[in-house]
């Protein structure tokens, strides 16, 4: 099996941008939660497929805040990136910020991610992904932090495990 150099945080990086729409909105008149975990799952997949140079599927959802409201015509940008990687899986973590297209005033982070992807071949089998070296002390400590996250994960997934087999 072929060995994998490692690939530094600022690798994976992806941005993608959108102007939100009419057909976004709930019943509430804000863009649908819905619209906002697909824009959120899209852009940490390409980080994920930019990261492993191939196919990467969504295996869990850690976490999403839904900070602020998005509203029609605001400008969202999603930022990605490979925070932690294992032998065949990913954290991306992921950060919505708006542009209020009606006020002159700072970009506002309207929602956090974090999501775990897994390489897989052509077959759908998973397979090895280059590790991820944090570049920086930031992404050290988001390295760290996604250990902590992927600890609870697997205790949570074990316990429960147990629990169903009472």
């Amino acid at each position: 099996m072929q060995e994998h150099t490692g690939r530094p945080t600022a690798y994976s990086r992806v941005t993608l941008s959108r102007i939100m729409t009419a057909v976004d909105v709930n019943l509430y008149g804000t863009v649908h939660g819905g619209v906002i975990m697909k824009f959120i799952d899209d852009v940490a997949g390409a980080a994920a497929a930019r990261h492993t140079g191939g196919t990467a599927v969504t295996a869990a959802i850690d976490e999403i805040l839904f900070l602020e409201p998005l509203r029609v015509g605001d400008l969202v940008h999603a930022y990605a990136q490979v925070n932690w990687t294992g032998s065949t899986s990913m954290e991306v973590g992921v950060r919505l910020v708006a542009q209020r297209w009606d006020e002159v005033a700072d970009p506002v982070v309207v929602a956090t991610a974090y999501l775990v992807f897994v390489a897989v071949d052509a077959d759908g089998k998973p397979r090895r992904v280059p590790p991820v070296v944090p570049d920086s002390p930031e992404n050290e400590g988001r390295w760290r932090e996604a250990e902590i996250r992927r600890e609870h994960r697997l205790s949570r997934r074990d316990a429960i495990q147990r629990h169903r087999q009472r």
